[in-house]
């Protein structure tokens, strides 16, 4: 999971510095294009078994929200300092709340729709509706929040999937839709790389890749609520980046906000934790 924090922030940054001349939708394509690149020996070993699955519909799906997520993103990292689009995209956890309340019909309880309102007033501390200021309420910062939104259906999609599902099926599937849903968007603003650029594009592609197998590792083996306060370390990673490359200051507002963020969503997780080890105890204790 540590890991992950570091290729994520890693490849946060390369979207930026490649910003300037390569739109979202392109970048998007070429990470896709290197990850299937990447993963051509994973598939060649393992051949049909890469591609197997009884849940072809979530994995579409999935592909489709994480495709259109990963363009608002990279349009978000590219646009806004990178310790403010870092700390916009964790609230992913924030709209698991809603969705298990009008999507899975779960029955949410008031604690976790408080922590969920509290964490989104922290992201009107850092977007100041109105202030005017560098980070007020504009398209990048509600690209973040889109994107975040998109990205939760993925989570709950991957908590489904793997279940019976290998990590590298999800990876081969992510990668291969991946590419296709990020093709009309390419095209529409394409460019040849320069070798150097192309050089970029491609590692922040391979970077996409072990980002994402060492999230779906480590929410596999590990405990939720020991992994969130570790995916945490994005923000310090990021606002260091975006201090010393790119002399980006993160405003007391930021720092705020995103601590807010950050305590909502480790108490959901931990809250989401502690229901499904009780929920598991009676269970046990009910059976025969």
């Amino acid at each position: 999971m540590l890991l992950s924090a570091v290729t994520f922030s890693a490849m946060a940054t390369l979207i930026k510095f490649l910003g300037d001349d390569y739109p979202a939708a392109l970048q998007t394509f070429y990470r896709q294009l290197a990850g299937v690149v990447i993963l051509l020996p994973v598939i060649l070993r393992h051949r049909g078994a890469a591609f197997a699955t009884s849940r072809p519909g979530i994995l579409i799906f999935r592909a489709s929200a994480g495709t259109i997520g990963v363009i608002l993103s990279f349009y978000g990292f590219q646009h806004m300092p990178l310790a403010d689009a870092n700390a916009l995209s964790f609230t992913r956890t924030l709209w698991l709340v809603p969705l298990a309340i009008f999507v899975v019909k779960e029955d949410v309880g008031a604690l976790r729709i408080g922590a969920a309102l509290v964490g989104f007033a922290g992201v009107l501390l850092m977007v100041r509706p109105g202030a005017g200021g560098a980070f007020a309420v504009g398209v990048p910062a509600l690209a973040m929040l889109a994107s975040s939104f998109l990205f939760a259906l993925t989570v709950t999609g991957m908590k489904v999937l793997t279940r019976d599902h290998a990590p590298r099926v999800i990876l081969v599937w992510s990668a291969f839709l991946g590419l296709v849903f990020s093709l009309p968007g390419a095209i529409l603003t394409w460019r040849i790389p320069e070798p150097v650029d192309l050089a970029l594009l491609c590692a922040m592609g391979a970077i996409g890749v072990i980002n994402q197998a060492c999230y779906i590792k480590g929410m596999s083996l590990g405990d939720a609520a020991a992994m969130a306060p570790i995916d945490y370390t994005r923000l310090i990673f990021t606002a260091a980046i975006g201090f010393f490359l790119f002399s980006e200051i993160p405003t007391i507002w930021t720092i705020a906000g995103a601590l807010v963020v950050a305590g909502s969503t480790l108490f959901i997780t931990l809250r989401e934790q502690r229901l499904a080890r009780s929920a598991k105890l009676s269970a046990e204790a009910d059976a025969p």
